[in-house]
């Protein structure tokens, strides 16, 4: 009779933390022959200074922030994937995360399940390499608030800054450039309610949006790519 597998002590040591990280934050480290992969998901509401309602699948800037510069100084993770299935939500929130991801030097790969949209198309763009599946969408429009406006001509001048800072790290850290980019946030044809467009997979490679239309493999073999070049520079 064959004896039961058995896992070692760091196995049996790392086994209930993972769990505990896919719950508490969709995340799980994964030791493959390329390297450690972090694979952390970015879902639902981005939620920023105040708290979303209790039914919505949120994601809190307040856990990715400390996460994200843990991750960057571990020696334990090789890669980061991001795997992307957003509605957009707070706007700097979802713009300091993208900060993060984009300063980080560890290979990092993202990829556009479902949608991205909003603040979710900075985060997308913000790994060193971007996938999105064909059927994944993106909704690009301008800055917008809901709810009393106090001393507006200040306010408006303040939303136009906020947008330009959006379109200059999009064009910063794609291939689109910020005049189409631009004409994407204010394109009236697309939306029946509102100005904007609704992009998908290989539309948003084709205008240079998103680097590679793939799903999990590719972005998998891309960030092993990533990695093992990685270890080259550093030896």
């Amino acid at each position: 009779m064959t004896e039961p597998t058995k896992t070692t002590d760091t196995e049996q040591e790392h086994q209930p933390e993972n769990a505990q990280s896919i719950l508490d934050f969709g995340a799980a480290l994964t030791r493959t022959p390329h390297g450690a992969v972090y694979c952390l998901t970015i879902i639902g509401q981005i939620e920023g200074h105040t708290t979303a309602a209790n039914n919505a699948k949120t994601t809190k800037y307040e856990h990715v922030l400390p996460l994200l510069a843990k991750l960057e100084e571990s020696g334990d993770v090789d890669g980061v994937l991001f795997l992307l299935n957003t509605v957009g939500g707070d706007v700097e929130a979802g713009l300091a995360i993208a900060e993060l991801i984009a300063g980080m030097t560890k290979p990092t790969v993202s990829i556009v399940l479902g949608g991205s949209h909003s603040i979710g198309v900075p985060l997308a763009v913000a790994a060193r390499r971007s996938f999105a599946v064909p059927s994944a969408a993106m909704t690009i429009h301008p800055v917008r608030m809901s709810g009393t406006v106090i001393a507006a001509p200040q306010t408006y001048h303040y939303f136009e800054r906020l947008q330009e800072r959006i379109v200059a790290f999009v064009a910063g850290h794609s291939q689109i450039s910020a005049e189409d980019f631009q004409d994407l946030m204010l394109r009236k044809d697309d939306m029946a309610a509102d100005v904007g467009s609704v992009i998908y997979g290989e539309e948003a490679v084709s205008l240079g949006l998103i680097d590679q239309v793939g799903g999990l493999s590719d972005g998998l073999r891309c960030l092993y790519r990533q990695i093992e070049e990685h270890k080259g520079k550093k030896a």
